[in-house]
């Protein structure tokens, strides 16, 4: 627990400088891109029917009219960047629940294929969604990999997080996934992890139901993350969080999973073969995120896009781009960052790192890779410094306090809405 907590400092003080984002005097400029790369694009859906108490993620309630003005922009957004020299080989949407208007979202993808070499794209959706026109939809739109959000098939957690009613009980979420799977390259399912109702029994029925029973291609186990906004209504909804609890779930999580044929895609994302998951920040170090609410990560910068959905529509109307933040980062930012984002896999390539950082990473970095050494959370083979067992916990933990840093943001930016926009409209901004 010492070392959990020294960890967990350590990355809050990074996250309070990397999400240091100040308002810029006149308008934020992407980078011209570079000629000869191909990026990963983000694109985000705020839209969500069920705003599930925990969840500190950009998301607003769906209304058809709205999401089909923002769907509209988005293209027209994708243009923008596209003649911008921007192109994109991989493609990620996430939200939100992208497939709240599957035809639009399908309309959408065919248009970047169409401007672009794109090979792979990975779309999040909701159990709700998994029925035979939309999946064929998006497999004929080119979607390689679906990553439904489960959360967990207890009857109990699901009401306490307001899904039973819409999404049903945790046998008929489980047979939609019966019946979608073999549709994509990869079904990924994504779960949570210590619930304060949640107990080892509960998560041993959800990894039974999952590795033999539905026996999807892919599993993302989440610790449970929230957001200073969430974290009230969370409790009222849920409990109090005991992270006390979280290393003993997670080790259980790993034994099951590996013992059932599955193999480490990252710290906490487990897959039956190669491909695509969800934290694509660790194979791309540099991304485009296009939508209300998304981040970019370009040419040593941080860029945030407008959380106002109507501030995003009359930017895009305008011919302005998304992005009203930019955060310059610093080398041993940078650095910091790319080592975070690299372990995450399970190791990093220590030439790889040196040639990318022009033969500087281990001399600056040296008291950061010491002090792993020292606490058993690396060790070096040939050339890679790969995470140790208990590393990859300690990585969990380290990802859980980022993006939970992350999250903080989203609420700042969220309270900066109303300075955004000059009008606003209902709860949209």
């Amino acid at each position: 627990m010492i070392v959990e907590t020294l960890i967990s400092r350590y990355v809050r003080h990074l996250n309070q400088r990397l999400m240091n984002f100040e308002s810029s005097p006149g308008e934020v400029q992407l980078p011209e891109p570079d000629p000869d790369k191909q990026y990963l694009l983000y694109l985000h859906i705020p839209f969500c029917v069920v705003l599930c108490p925990f969840c500190s993620f950009h998301r607003v309630e769906f209304r058809e009219d709205k999401a089909t003005q923002y769907f509209q922009a988005l293209q027209e957004e994708i243009r923008q960047v596209s003649e911008m020299g921007y192109k994109f080989g991989e493609v990620y949407v996430g939200g939100g629940t992208p497939t709240v208007l599957p035809g639009l979202l399908a309309e959408t993808l065919e248009l970047i294929s169409s401007l672009h070499p794109v090979t792979s794209v990975s779309v999040e959706t909701n159990p709700h969604d998994l029925d035979e026109t939309n999946t064929v939809r998006l497999k004929q739109a080119g979607v390689n990999r679906l990553s439904v959000g489960v959360q967990s098939f207890d009857d109990r957690l699901l009401r306490e997080m307001e899904r039973y009613e819409k999404y049903g009980s945790g046998e008929e979420i489980s047979a939609h996934l019966k019946n979608v799977s073999g549709t994509f390259d990869t079904l990924n399912v994504d779960m949570i992890f210590n619930f304060p109702h949640q107990d080892e029994a509960c998560i041993r029925s959800d990894l039974g139901l999952l590795t033999d029973r539905i026996k999807v291609d892919q599993v993302s186990w989440y610790p449970l993350m929230t957001s200073s906004s969430t974290t009230r209504p969370m409790e009222h909804a849920m409990g109090a969080v005991d992270h006390a609890r979280e290393q003993g779930f997670y080790e259980m999580i790993v034994r099951h999973m590996l013992d059932a044929g599955y193999k480490r895609s990252s710290a906490w994302c487990f897959s039956r073969r190669p491909g695509m998951f969800d934290e694509y920040i660790v194979e791309h170090e540099e991304y485009l995120g296009l939508g209300s609410g998304s981040f970019s990560y370009l040419d040593g910068s941080m860029f945030a896009n407008t959380f106002s959905i109507n501030n995003y529509l009359r930017r895009i109307e305008s011919g302005k781009t998304s992005v009203v933040r930019q955060r310059v980062m610093s080398s041993l930012e940078q650095m910091r960052y790319y080592l975070l984002m690299q372990l995450f896999s399970g190791q990093m390539d220590t030439n790889v790192a040196e040639k990318r950082f022009k033969g500087q990473f281990d001399r600056v970095m040296w008291r950061d890779l010491a002090g792993l050494r020292v606490i058993g959370a690396v060790r070096e083979q040939e050339g890679q410094l790969r995470l140790t067992e208990s590393g990859y916990f300690l990585w969990v933990v380290l990802m859980r306090e980022f993006f939970s840093g992350v999250n903080n943001f989203r609420d700042d930016m969220r309270h900066n809405i109303s300075r955004e926009s000059a009008e606003r409209s209902g709860d949209f901004g």
